[in-house]
């Protein structure tokens, strides 16, 4: 060690992390212990909202143990600062031996040791603690034990009696039943959390009877939003069941919010208090976040509507974040007149008046909306000619577009895909509704056209070649008619293709599949042009720009990624789930990203950034799709689902119905009425047919695509 500085450093930084945990308990211990009548209510420290940004809510956790004003609470903290103390003068005897001097100083100066500390004999050998911090060293390095995971399950390692547990959440359980009424729907949020850890913590202490049962006798009591998380819970009945698992992580890593009224909150821990329940205690300081407000006790129904996460409600700051919701102002086209529309003769001679169609966008794009980002606030692509032309079309049928209302239901027309034994996994339809395409669980892909006009393949270089350039149907005469055909199937993935989406000028098509990989295809060629690789298990989804250009995935490694075509890595990474990310959608201005998950939250993320700016939680199912509603839809929410039905829903007079208390400006939640059904317009069957997409016209025709189950 005297001959290898890097060595030395080494091995004192490896006494550094291993014993930093005694350090800072001596620091606490000499400090002087809080008694429980002096104790005042302080903020937390800033920590992060799980959205990769600071969060400083006025979260209030219990802050001293309700038993440490108990008598004789003071002798086991004396008793356990003697061994900690030994423990301390050991490490610094051993890197005083090793002539580590600044590193013995420094660490003394922490701890508050008194200069000849030093020369004290302790009851602790320093090479068997060399060795355990060896050890640790040579795991971290080789990869044999990851040191997250370990983190992870010492958490669980102190415990209390195992007999008790049940007595400790039954007395809790007792406690909050018998409570005011205004403040028992709050308190009973706490349920969930303490029932899962307090079962982990009997699994991870090797107490398999106890935890068995415990869970038998409370696992009943549970909301039924959480039956598949205690279904995999359930799963975990031996501690080596463990390691690896990822809902434990998800319990362990990510604190379960808790939005409590402060007068709630102090009934609580008074209780806690009183019955000197350090266990229940312990749970709640090591896993809980306690989100305290000033005002009344929220009731059950403004409670459901936050509840069902994963990992709770979102945290208050995590919602507060500016987002320019608007639309971007659309280029300014000069609209060519159709025939129809000049002026015509009547049978008396003189010029006909029409009179001047209404275009609902027509109007608005011509102004700046004050609540839409800057044009620049992100690179967009520029317009070329053909997307000139595609805006033009875009606009006329804006002009013949139908206003949807309670009384005037969109038509509804069926794409049927029949002896679909491949397993249609996937559809999406091109923004002018010209072409389908359908995403296989044999990894395949296949484009039909739903026109009259076939799909053709660009000519071979060498007939390109004799093409006249200038001429003005050049874009017709470079497409070889020998191939035209309905329909064309794309080979590439090696794994079923689970999202697909078209690009907004219809020249390509995303796919992203089991195999990992989010493939670019070309409608020209119909052949792949690049294959991106970022993700490290399936995709579940993929979509395209509502601009072109940018596209997001996500997939089952929990993390949404935004890319660019010409870009073979991810220009953005949004972490922050707790479980798979099933569904990805672009907000239609292009500068927000929204993802689905598995952990019933929707994220709002900004692309600038990369922050998330929204966190949507009171979802009690896992979700599977998501959309923006376009603002020239009247307010239906139309749902496609598994059961063969496409159901219209009336969010409009959801809006109008809402009451003041059923909607939080700070969160951005919103509670429908238990009367929900009276929103629901019309339920639509189909013929066997579970509906997998839907899709609305330029001109508000509604049009639904699914694999027929006889």
């Amino acid at each position: 060690f005297k001959h290898s500085p890097i060595r030395s450093a080494h091995v004192a930084w490896s006494v550094f992390s291993f014993f930093g945990v005694f350090i800072l308990k001596m620091a606490a211990v000499q400090g002087g212990l809080v008694d429980a009548s002096e104790e005042k209510d302080i903020k937390t420290e800033p920590s992060s909202d799980g959205c990769g940004n600071n969060d400083t809510n006025d979260a209030r956790p219990l802050s001293t143990s309700p038993g440490s004003n108990a008598p004789g609470g003071n002798a086991k903290t004396s008793s356990g600062s003697t061994e900690e103390q030994q423990t301390l003068l050991a490490v610094l005897q051993f890197l005083k031996k090793n002539n580590l001097t600044e590193s013995v100083e420094i660490l003394r100066r922490e701890a508050g040791l008194p200069e000849d500390s030093l020369d004290l004999k302790v009851g602790v050998d320093a090479s068997a603690l060399l060795s355990r911090v060896l050890i640790v060293s040579h795991l971290t390095a080789s990869g044999e034990d990851q040191p997250d995971v370990n983190v992870v399950l010492s958490a669980y390692s102190q415990q209390g009696d195992p007999a008790l547990y049940e007595t400790y959440y039954s007395g809790l359980k007792r406690f909050i039943e018998t409570v005011l009424d205004c403040h028992r729907a709050e308190l009973s949020q706490v349920f969930y959390p303490l029932f899962v850890h307090m079962y982990l913590e009997l699994v991870y202490n090797n107490h398999e009877n106890e935890a068995k049962s415990f869970f038998e006798k409370f696992s009943g009591d549970q909301e039924c939003y959480y039956e598949e998380d205690l279904r995999v819970l359930s799963s975990l009945t031996k501690k080596e069941h463990m390691r690896g698992n990822e809902t434990l992580l998800d319990f362990r890593t990510s604190k379960f919010v808790l939005r409590i009224s402060r007068d709630s909150y102090q009934l609580l821990k008074r209780h806690l208090q009183e019955r000197q329940n350090n266990q229940i205690w312990n749970i709640i300081q090591e896993h809980l976040y306690i989100d305290i407000f000033d005002g009344m006790p929220r009731s059950k129904s403004q409670i459901d509507a936050m509840s069902g996460s994963l990992a709770g409600e979102a945290k208050r700051d995590a919602n507060k974040s500016k987002v320019y919701y608007g639309l971007l102002k659309e280029p300014e086209i000069e609209l060519p007149l159709d025939d129809e529309d000049e002026e015509a003769e009547n049978e008396e001679g003189k010029p006909k008046k029409k009179k001047p169609k209404k275009d609902s966008m027509g109007s608005k794009s011509k102004k700046q909306d004050p609540n839409a980002p800057s044009q620049t606030r992100i690179p967009l692509p520029e317009l070329k000619d053909s997307d000139k032309l595609d805006k033009i079309m875009y606009m006329k049928e804006a002009t013949k577009r139908i206003r949807l209302g309670p009384e005037t239901l969109p038509s509804i027309c069926f794409y049927s895909f029949l002896n679909a034994y491949q397993g249609l996994t996937a559809v999406d339809l091109t923004d002018d509704s010209s072409l389908i395409a359908g995403g296989f669980a044999d990894s395949t892909v296949r484009v039909w056209c739903v026109t009259p006009k076939k799909l053709r393949k660009v000519k071979s270089a060498a007939d390109l070649n004799l093409i006249d350039k200038e001429s003005d149907d050049v874009l017709e005469r470079i497409m070889d008619e020998k191939t035209a055909s309905e329909s064309k199937i794309l080979y590439g993935h090696s794994g079923p293709v689970y999202g697909i989406s078209f690009s907004p000028d219809r020249n390509y098509l995303l796919s992203s599949s089991e195999d990992g990989t989010v493939r670019l295809w070309s409608l020209q060629t119909f052949t792949c042009l690049v294959g991106y690789k970022g993700h490290n298990y399936p995709v579940w989804d993929t979509q395209f720009s509502p601009h072109g250009y940018y596209f997001v995935s996500g997939g089952h490694d929990r993390v949404a990624r935004l890319w660019a075509t010409d870009h073979y890595q991810p220009l953005r990474m949004f972490a922050g789930h707790l479980a798979d990310i099933t569904c990805t959608r672009f907000h239609p201005n292009s500068n927000y990203v929204a993802t689905g998950s598995s952990d019933r939250t929707i994220r709002l993320w900004d692309v600038l950034t990369g922050n998330c700016v929204r966190i949507f939680t009171g979802l009690l199912c896992r979700i599977h799709a998501s959309f923006f509603i376009q603002p020239f839809i009247y307010g239906f929410a139309p749902k496609c689902s598994m059961d063969n039905t496409v159901r219209l829903w009336d969010s409009m007079k959801a809006f109008d119905d809402l009451e003041t208390d059923d909607f939080t400006a700070a969160t951005g939640h919103i509670h429908l009425q238990d009367n929900s059904q009276e929103l629901l317009l019309g339920t639509y069957m189909s013929k066997s047919t579970p509906v997998i997409h839907l899709h609305f016209t330029r001109r508000n025709l509604l049009l639904a695509a699914g694999a027929y189950n006889p």
